[in-house]
């Protein structure tokens, strides 16, 4: 899920709701080229490959340790790259108590991540010829897209995916999640799609469908229940039969209700604001440990487990062409221009179907970020999906130390460019 601020749940919960974090690669073919070209012109003495990777571990090693300043307990990040040996790198401590680092193969709530998930599948069926991205919420789900003004005759498949739709974010309506207090005592709660969409309705659009731009998790619920609609399947079934399996994800599950994360894991610990907390000074709390959880509240929106081998897996595959169809991989990446305070993050982002297109300094990636109670998912792929890198922190809310410097961007920004582009 994404939330921006524990103050504001609904920021962002597919990337999260952190203010500060969440304000969040295309040249890389043209990169790798003129890097071939400059190796043939070089005399014997040039550096090898093998002497370039040792530097680049160092780099992102570097970049890691640096992220324990801004108030993760632990760093686990990995850069998959076809035909070459994959870099993995730890920081800090995926167990305070214990002092014992991330397991390298941590499985971790990916959150938001499973939003990409949703969409292509429901993208598969799209190119199937099952339903049309035209296709309003009503036809496929009569009569649950109303009150408080909200339309679902005038919101369409595409403007779910892309979260131009203007419906509102459920999860204002759960403060209940986003409270010390309130998350202790709800944690294990059962939450159905169609309780936290009669949630949203409760409130008013935040703007006229198709006329603007705005994360909303109410979008990926929908989404799940569209797909249940049109196959008779849960979504955590299609997705599971239609990416899961093929792509040989083995650590990657679909928990419905479950609350607990299977196999090695980190301790997720959670900061929520103190009395008189605001988005600039939200006041954190001490840390506790928010690993268990019911993911039933976050659903298509936010409940898949995954590794970072599992995730750089996925994102080669789609932008590499084994998940889509080439019509529909067009669809997925024709964007939009993401609201301001969502930039603030990701410099120039746009949002296509699902998945986000963000410059960078060798010209751009696609990715998705993801926030959650106790864990934090950034990643990025280069265009032609050969060169992936996964991170995740096993915190949703970092405070970082007196003194450090706090990144203008995203916290994953510069170890992400660093793993992409060099």
């Amino acid at each position: 899920m994404t939330t921006t601020m524990r103050t504001n749940p609904a920021a962002n919960p597919g990337t999260s709701t952190r203010t500060r974090r969440t304000r969040r690669t295309a040249g890389a073919v043209a990169a790798a080229a003129a890097c071939l070209t400059l190796a043939t012109a070089l005399p014997a003495t040039a550096t090898p490959p093998r002497d370039h990777d040792a530097h680049l571990r160092q780099v992102l090693q570097q970049d890691a340790d640096a992220l324990l300043a801004q108030g993760t307990p632990g760093v686990l990040a990995e850069l998959d790259r076809a035909g070459r040996r994959d870099v993995t790198v730890r920081a800090g401590y995926g167990d305070v108590a214990a002092q014992t680092p991330v397991p390298e193969d941590a499985r971790f709530r990916i959150a938001s991540v499973t939003k990409p998930f949703v969409a292509a599948t429901l993208l598969q069926l799209v190119g199937e010829g099952r339903l049309s991205l035209e296709d309003t919420v009503e036809q496929h789900l009569p009569g649950l897209v109303q009150g408080g003004g909200n339309d679902g005759n005038l919101v369409t498949v595409r403007q779910l995916l892309q979260h131009t739709s203007g419906l509102p974010e459920y999860l204002l309506a759960m403060p209940q999640l986003f409270s010390e207090e309130g998350f202790q005592q709800h944690r294990f709660d059962e939450v159905s799609q169609r309780q936290a969409v009669a949630l949203a309705m409760t409130q008013a659009p935040t703007f006229a469908p198709g006329t603007s731009w705005n994360y909303s998790n109410t979008n990926y619920v929908l989404a799940g229940m569209v797909i249940e609609q049109v196959t008779g399947n849960t979504w955590q079934h299609e997705v599971r039969e239609r990416i899961v399996r093929p792509l040989g994800l083995r650590h990657t599950t679909l928990p419905g209700s479950s609350s607990e994360i299977p196999g090695p894991h980190a301790v997720g610990y959670e900061r929520f604001p103190g009395e008189g907390a605001t988005p600039e000074d939200p006041r954190y709390g001490e840390a506790v440990d928010a690993t268990e959880l019911n993911p039933s509240w976050a659903g298509a929106a936010g409940e898949i487990i995954s590794t970072t081998d599992d995730v750089n897996e996925f994102l080669q595959a789609l932008a590499g062409g084994r998940v889509l169809r080439p019509a529909q991989w067009v669809e997925m990446t024709a964007t939009v221009a993401a609201s301001e305070d969502f930039r603030t993050n990701w410099p120039g982002a746009r949002y296509g179907l699902g998945i986000m297109w963000v410059p960078n300094s060798c010209g751009g990636m696609w990715s998705h970020g993801g926030d959650i109670q106790g864990f934090m998912t950034r990643n990025g792929v280069t265009p032609d999906g050969r060169r992936s890198v996964v991170v995740s922190f096993n915190t949703d809310s970092p405070v970082p130390q007196p003194g450090a410097q706090v990144p203008a961007g995203d916290l994953a920004t510069q170890l992400i460019d660093d793993a992409l582009c060099r």
